[in-house]
């Protein structure tokens, strides 16, 4: 084990990590559906200064990108949508969501399939209404996630988008084990994996996480492919370099007193990048 890998072990010790659904599933307090569906107003509350809730979903044809275990996107379904589609690569959140779908009694206006976002089967101008939730910092193409968005979407409909930029605190998305906010700041992500795989060892869902994280966790041992490393920076640049017109555009920092530092360092004191794209 190397000693950069030691010295973060050792740290670790002294914070602990904010609460998440896996640990909550493990100890049996929470389903990963469950709380998504508990946290599916504060994803739209992003949007309030632009419109509500109501107004994002009533009557309309949606699509949900990286729907996970489909908990949000049932709570949309719950906001009077005509149809709701949840999409995700990861294959058993397919069965998890029309599990729940069945038990909210929300099958007939939601429906999920196992699908990637660079390549979605829809046709074109298909949606009213897209949101990719906690998405852009995941996908390894995010300009053809933006592309093919703008494909299947309506002249006229909306593509809503929030996620926290890299060097949030948490950005490195390891969080669910380790507590050091900015590790990413500080240590390699070879030492980040090393770390992590120590960290999660005797976890029940281990290899589950070790998926999640590495893509394949018997080869990768050098880079976190859960995550893109998206910048504030780079993002704006995507953005601009796509064939969608900025509607909205919202940083958010981490604490409301954290707005000195946020202006100085938007990079590490932002909590979210609010984003309304339209076609």
């Amino acid at each position: 084990m190397r000693l950069a890998t030691r010295i973060l072990l050792s740290l670790n010790r002294f914070f602990r990590p904010p609460v998440h659904p896996f640990n909550l599933a493990n100890q049996g307090t929470m389903r990963y559906a469950d709380w998504q569906f508990e946290r599916g107003h504060l994803t739209l509350e992003h949007y309030r200064p632009f419109l509500s809730p109501e107004e994002i979903m009533k009557g309309k044809t949606v699509l949900d990108i990286g729907s996970g275990a489909g908990g949000k996107t049932l709570y949309y379904a719950t906001l009077g949508v005509k149809k709701i589609y949840g999409v995700d690569i990861v294959p058993h959140y397919e069965e998890e969501a029309r599990a729940m779908a069945e038990e909210k009694g929300l099958s007939d206006r939601a429906e999920f399939l196992t699908a990637d976002a660079t390549r979605l089967p829809f046709p074109g101008d298909f949606f009213d209404v897209i949101i990719a939730n906690d998405v852009m910092e995941h996908v390894a193409e995010p300009e053809a996630v933006l592309r093919e968005a703008h494909r299947v979407l309506k002249p006229g409909g909306l593509f809503f988008t929030n996620f926290p930029p890299y060097y949030h605190p948490y950005g490195a998305h390891l969080s669910d084990v380790i507590g050091i906010p900015w590790v990413h700041a500080f240590f390699s992500e070879p030492v980040l994996i090393e770390a992590y795989r120590e960290l999660v060892r005797d976890l029940p869902d281990a290899e589950m996480r070790l998926s999640l994280r590495l893509g394949d966790p018997r080869t990768n041992s050098d880079r976190l492919t859960y995550i893109n490393h998206m910048t504030i920076r780079r993002f704006r640049r995507i953005v601009a370099e796509s064939p969608f017109q900025v509607a909205h555009w919202r940083l958010v920092p981490l604490r409301s007193f954290l707005r000195p530092l946020a202006a100085l360092a938007p990079e590490f004191f932002m909590k979210a990048v609010v984003c309304i794209l339209k076609k």
